[in-house]
């Protein structure tokens, strides 16, 4: 067997604080929103080579702005570049914890089905006249491959 990383457990009281945790930060962030994968698209991105020049934009326009149209709302700009700020750090911690939690996630179901596997080569082995025989038919279903559909043959005219 390959090389158990993860043996832990997770109580259901863990389970249900971390849980919590989320509700809360979803609380504490009621302005989050869903977009669509068009929405996302769609949208000018702003990275980490664009925070200079948003920066350096607001800078301009909070001390110039006659040249700025009336339609221009300068406050909402503001609380939108501060926003971006201030969810920065959020942002990169949660980034990091959902990396590990996908890294764990697929570490510990890899650990599981390949401790699965092995229980079914050795019921496979040894189950004959055991009684395992229907068992091991219903885990091999998970190997059965489907027959390939052939496509019916055109007729050229």
């Amino acid at each position: 067997m390959a090389t158990n990383q993860i043996s832990a457990t997770l109580t259901q009281a863990d389970r249900d604080a971390a849980l919590a945790a989320i509700t809360t930060l979803k609380e504490k962030l009621p302005f989050l929103v869903d977009l669509t994968a068009e929405e996302r698209k769609a949208l000018p991105k702003m990275g980490d080579k664009s925070r200079a020049f948003v920066s350096k934009a607001l800078e301009v326009a909070t001390q110039n702005p006659d040249f700025l149209p009336r339609s221009f709302n300068l406050e909402e700009m503001r609380k939108d570049v501060q926003l971006f700020e201030a969810m920065y750090a959020i942002v990169m911690a949660v980034t990091q914890l959902q990396e590990l939690l996908d890294d764990t996630y697929t570490t510990v179901g890899s650990e599981a089905y390949s401790a699965a596997l092995q229980v079914y080569n050795y019921a496979k082995a040894s189950g004959q006249g055991a009684g395992l025989e229907t068992v091991v038919d219903e885990m091999g279903q998970r190997f059965a491959r489907k027959a390939k559909k052939t496509k019916p043959q055109s007729t050229s005219v």
